[in-house]
């Protein structure tokens, strides 16, 4: 028996009869069923899943894998497009949706409690009683998992005004690679000293496993109108769209879509989108009513100076809820009209959508394949669909290279290699587009420091891993612990 295989052993041995056999899956057909996450051209079956059902039985798993060198990878419901979740074949995947206790609403603070199954929208609606709401709203949050939305510092629509998951919480319960459990943060806004929730939010699952978060909940506001615009050309929805921002106005969302994913969604939802649109807009406004009157009245006037071919606000909220019901929509729906599907992440200056939507179309043509645009258009957060066939021998592969052509695109634009979807092991060959070496050495030690035997989620986020203690810059030799079989390099 190999090393790796011994060690995973001993863990097992330790695991199944403080947790019980139920919760401890190894059998290979169970197994399969955690071998991606949302971005299925990633996969790998692990070699044992906990199916942990408190914080304790997190913490139990992960003491093991840290006491016998064995990986593990944290993961909620699954719904992650970065390959973030994915497990390691040699390592344990530590599965938290049995963890969805919300333990406590607190409207007079204006927090929400609540354990790292908890699926997002749960969490507005237990709020909603107290006039309160929880704003990040990734496309999937009917699903999506709050341990996630931490890990992965996830946004959505209402972004643009409202900012990301890092801006709405306060406070962490989380279990670090050694298998302590730390708190990071509390209740207030900020803390003296390190931002240690700051840091912790959107690292992936490398510094380690939140168990609790603690969640700013805001007030619901007097007033929402929602605005569908429909446009002859994409330039023109842009226009519109750099024109509501320079008019000093902050809607809540500006969503675009492509007439790619408008036929996609037509045919999964049939939200009734303009007919022969190139391109909508949706835009919702929200505060004061009297303010909201105000700007909905400004809106509509720039959308029709830039070109506008219809506008529409919605008069009730079934309405507004079925506009939105496109654009949440428009991922799967995509499923409709192509085979496969890539889904890209990058973010880019308002200003240059008009040309960077000219070039990934361009791209598509080069490479023989369709892209659908969907995106927040308001903090210019790309989410291109490349559409591919992977039974068609190369269109995967193909794909693949295409979104990688969008993200060095998005960078050269000015902007990022992702928005909300995180790194994963998707886009950490890109990470150099970004950042130098040193960057990256620094976000490393920041690594080691919560995890210096490298256990947690090994393998994601850094383009060219290390093991902690070994020199910054190119790999030199052989590390010492390695040759001693103490360490592997991930």
């Amino acid at each position: 028996m190999n090393g790796s295989g011994a060690r995973l052993d001993a863990v097992l041995a330790e695991l199944v009869p403080a947790l019980g056999g139920r919760a401890v899956l190894t059998d290979p057909s169970a197994l399969r069923a955690y071998d991606c996450d949302g971005l299925t051209t990633h996969r790998s079956t692990p070699a044992a899943v906990v199916l942990a059902d408190d914080a304790d039985a997190v913490a139990s798993a992960v003491r093991a894998c840290a006491r016998h060198q064995v990986p593990f990878v944290a993961r909620g419901s699954g719904t992650g497009l970065s390959g973030g979740a994915t497990p390691r074949a040699d390592g344990v995947l530590i599965v938290t949706t049995k963890l969805r206790r919300i333990l406590a609403i607190d409207p007079d603070n204006q927090r929400a409690v609540v354990e790292p199954g908890v699926i997002n929208l749960d969490v507005t609606v237990a709020a909603t009683p107290h006039g309160l709401y929880f704003a990040p709203d990734p496309s999937s949050q009917s699903v999506c998992s709050i341990g996630g939305n931490v890990a992965e510092n996830a946004g959505g629509a209402h972004c643009l005004k409202y900012g990301f998951t890092t801006n709405h919480v306060t406070g962490l319960d989380v279990v670090v690679a050694d298998g302590s459990t730390q708190q990071l943060g509390g209740t207030a806004v900020e803390y003296p000293g390190y931002d240690l929730v700051g840091t912790f939010v959107g690292s992936e699952g490398t510094l380690g496993v939140a168990t609790r978060a603690t969640l700013r909940l805001l007030t619901r506001p007097e007033a929402v109108r929602t605005l569908l615009a429909a446009f002859s050309s994409i330039d023109d929805a842009g226009a519109a769209v750099s024109s509501i921002i320079a008019e000093g106005l902050l809607p809540a969302a500006i969503e675009m879509m492509d007439a790619t994913a408008i036929a996609a969604v037509e045919q999964a939802v049939a939200t009734r989108y303009p007919e022969g649109a190139a391109a909508v807009l949706i835009v919702e406004l929200d505060g004061p009513a009297v303010e909201v009157d105000q700007d909905t009245a400004a809106v509509e006037r720039l959308c029709r100076e830039a070109g506008s071919t219809s506008l529409h606000v919605a008069q009730t909220d079934q309405e507004r809820q079925l506009i939105w019901k496109g654009r949440k929509a428009a991922f799967a729906a995509v499923g409709r009209v192509s085979p496969d599907y890539y889904v890209q992440d990058g973010v880019i200056p308002r200003t240059s959508l008009p040309e960077v939507l000219s070039r990934i179309e361009e791209l598509g043509h080069r490479y023989g394949l369709r892209v659908a645009n969907v995106f927040h258009a308001g903090d210019g957060n790309l989410h291109p669909l490349v559409l591919f066939d992977d039974a068609v021998d190369g269109q995967a592969e193909r794909a693949e290279e295409l979104a990688g052509e969008i993200l060095a695109l998005c960078v050269a634009a000015g902007g990022s290699i992702t928005g909300e979807h995180g790194v994963g092991l998707d886009k950490k060959k890109y990470m150099p587009l970004m950042f130098t070496e040193d960057d990256l050495d620094t976000m490393h030690r920041v690594r080691c420091a919560f995890d210096p035997s490298g256990v947690a989620n090994p393998g994601k986020l850094f383009p060219t891993p290390r093991l902690c203690g070994e020199r910054p810059g190119p790999r030199r030799g052989v590390h010492p612990l390695t040759e001693a079989g103490a360490g592997d390099v991930f």
